[in-house]
């Protein structure tokens, strides 16, 4: 019974017989399911009332963000899903995925109850993965595509181009600023991606895994980003819109004024909205677990569920952080931060696994040795990744622009501190790892 309801695994290799699951089309619905809720609009939303973008100029951003950085956590599940072992990848790179703190999003936008049901739900459906939580995120769109469409049958008829309010051109600093804020909301995924193809056959095609699972990124988060930016940007020209989302401060209150035309259907459906939040949340606590389990060997021995509670606990800390923050500030003013702090280092991550799998294992997967994973003296030493992430910093500081901080270089371009860390990373990782494999003695190149 406790198997079957508590998730108690360990991060240990799956071999290729345990290896049966043939549903690759699950890794469209996963990812189709966490992104397609109501964090996706408020994403989307930051753009007119965050960064007082106008539609147009919102929409095209989301489109071109979305195209490409849709690619990196696709990318990294192909890597991983071809692979045997779960949190594999990571394993030269210490890692702790700042993804797993995106609860907060949710968190901060509930009641103390809200989190309490949320948490609750969340805890239900993540064990074990391959069964529970899959199958849930395989339906949890269900709910949040009827919503969506039903707030454009009563919503449209406001959303006429000629109708939209008049937003001042946008500076480019701007526009740079809310494509990085838009990329870290996809690309800060690639640290927990992984995770989530391990008990499914090694033997599907590259291309038509990497096809599942960026689809579902890309339906998802572009049509949760462009409905938010819509409905925000044109909340300032409905009065009910606008008190609801009371000047840029609360994306449930404008999705329920957009509803309110529905009567009673329309408040279940926001119920539905809330209660379909544990989509993403299930992930992330999940990968809370594997993240810490592979920092020290000792870790590895904790339940799983364990690494689940606690992350329940940062939630709810998190929460009262938020409401704290939210009387000095806009409710957007700590979210962009946030989110653009943890695509900073998730950029430097993920250039750092991408130039290791296609320069230094020859996009070879039979180049992992996987045999030899909790063996550390047979494992890649590590020193060029960790070097190559603090370097990635180093650049990162000055580029970035926060509402506490911005960089010398970010007052002139914006914040960019996403892109050059990307950069950075992935072009110091590949001279530092050369030297290493040249001058570090002991350790097996793969």
């Amino acid at each position: 019974m406790v198997s079957m309801l508590i998730s108690t695994g360990s991060i240990s290799p799956t071999t290729l017989e345990q290896r049966l699951d043939k549903r690759h089309y699950q890794m469209f619905f996963v990812w189709f399911s966490s992104n397609m809720n109501i964090l996706a609009l408020s994403t989307g939303s930051a753009g007119p009332a965050f960064f007082n973008l106008g539609l147009r100029d919102s929409l095209v951003i989301i489109l071109v963000v979305d195209i490409v950085s849709c690619a990196v956590p696709a990318f990294l599940f192909v890597v991983q899903t071809l692979l045997t072992a779960q949190t594999l990848i990571p394993l030269f790179l210490v890692r702790y995925s700042g993804r797993n703190w995106e609860p907060e999003e949710w968190c901060k936008r509930a009641s103390l109850g809200g989190i309490v049901i949320i948490g609750v739900l969340s805890l239900v459906v993540r064990p074990p993965v391959t069964d529970y939580l899959l199958g849930y995120e395989s339906v949890a769109w269900v709910p949040n595509v009827i919503a969506f469409v039903v707030m454009l049958g009563v919503g449209g008829r406001h959303l006429r181009v000629s109708d939209y309010p008049t937003y001042p051109p946008p500076s480019a600093s701007t526009v740079i600023s809310y494509m990085t804020f838009i990329a870290s909301s996809v690309v800060s995924w690639c640290t927990m991606t992984p995770d989530y193809g391990v008990h499914h056959s090694a033997k599907a095609s590259s291309t038509r895994i990497f096809a599942y699972t960026y689809l579902g990124f890309f339906c998802s988060s572009i049509t949760g980003h462009s409905l938010g930016a819509a409905f925000a940007a044109m909340a300032p020209a409905v009065p009910s819109w606008s008190a609801g989302f009371n000047h840029g401060e609360n994306i449930g209150g404008l999705i329920s004024a957009v509803l309110s035309p529905a009567g009673g259907f329309g408040k279940f459906l926001v119920v539905l909205i809330a209660l379909s939040i544990p989509s993403a949340c299930a992930p992330t606590m999940y990968t809370f677990g594997t993240s810490f389990m592979t920092i020290v060997p000792v870790f590895a021995r904790v339940p799983r569920y364990v690494f689940a509670i606690i992350s329940e606990a940062i939630c709810y800390h998190r929460r009262e952080a938020f409401l704290w923050d939210t009387r000095q500030h806009s409710q957007y003013a700590p979210d962009p931060p946030i989110r653009s702090i943890i695509g900073y280092w998730s950029s430097a991550f993920a250039a750092i696994v991408i130039t290791e799998h296609l320069v230094f294992r020859r996009r070879n997967f039979e180049h992992y040795n996987t045999e030899d994973w909790d063996k550390p003296k047979k494992l890649p030493s590590g020193i060029a990744a960790v070097l190559a992430f603090v370097g990635a910093i180093g650049i990162i500081v000055p580029c970035m622009s926060q509402v506490w901080y911005v960089g010398p270089i970010a007052r002139v371009t914006g914040d960019i501190g996403m892109l050059t860390g990307f950069v950075v990373a992935g072009g110091l990782y590949l001279l530092l790892r050369f030297l290493e494999l040249k001058s570090v003695p002991g350790h097996n190149k793969y």
